[in-house]
């Protein structure tokens, strides 16, 4: 996750003014409700990155052969019988 590597150094002053700023932006009654939005659309993307991958597993598989409708044998190939030379 190179996208969320950048969290890694909000600790400790740098993390506690980004908090603050994010509290004056948006108030303490927004932000549950703003987190909450991402949760479900963090879910709806996984929804649909599996459903795109489901779709493409499946496409890439050949189609499964029936058992239930035999084959018919094939019938023996003759040869045709050559007349005799003289």
């Amino acid at each position: 996750m190179y996208l969320l590597g950048f969290i890694n150094n909000l600790e400790g002053p740098t993390g506690l003014i980004l908090l603050i700023i994010i509290l004056l932006l948006f108030g303490a009654k927004r932000i549950p409700e703003l987190a909450r939005g991402l949760g479900q659309a963090i879910n709806e993307f996984n929804k649909a990155k599996d459903d795109v991958h489901r779709q493409i597993t499946q496409a890439a598989e050949p189609p499964p052969v029936s058992p239930a409708t035999p084959v018919p044998p094939a019938e023996p190939v003759r040869q045709q019988e050559q007349p005799p030379k003289a």
